[in-house]
């Protein structure tokens, strides 16, 4: 599998340990682009990722440049509140990168405007935007069945 999630600046670690259990469980890497808002491995982080988190492959950056110099070219696709195109009518790639901004700030001007594409999940009028480790499952599933690309047990085969 060779899509990945990718978490810029993340602040909140019970979002980044539910985030990598996520990835672990589905086999997805994770990149974090750094400087994170909280000690990383610390208590909260992984209480929320548990026992999964030696089963997840992730790769730290020091920040959005270092990020940048090594998937050059890869697409990425950054969820986001301001855009119109919905993640459901995306067709996703299997190299894509999905990026998460910080729950706090979101990304830059500077990246929002440089990243491949940007999809938004639809919500009630009124409300602002999800949790960030549900909105990156939510897209995250959408990817993986597009791709056809969930991991199979040996007594599961999707149709």
């Amino acid at each position: 599998m060779s899509l990945r999630i990718a978490l810029y600046e993340p602040d909140i670690p019970q979002n980044t340990g539910t985030i990598l259990r996520m990835a672990a469980c589905l086999g997805v890497n994770v990149d974090v682009i750094g400087p994170c808002g909280f000690v990383w491995g610390g208590k909260q982080m992984r209480r929320a990722g548990m026992d999964y988190l030696d089963d997840v492959n992730v790769v730290h950056h020091l920040s959005w440049e270092t990020f940048q110099t090594i998937y050059l070219e890869k697409r990425t696709v950054l969820l986001t509140t301001k855009t119109k195109s919905l993640y459901t009518d995306f067709k996703f790639h299997k190299n894509d990168i999905l990026i998460m901004g910080s729950e706090s700030s979101g990304v830059p001007n500077s990246i929002h405007e440089n990243v491949n594409a940007r999809v938004k999940i639809p919500l009630k009028d009124g409300l602002r935007s999800f949790n960030l480790a549900i909105a990156s499952a939510i897209v995250l599933g959408e990817a993986l069945r597009q791709l056809k690309s969930f991991p199979l047990s040996n007594s599961l085969e999707l149709k």
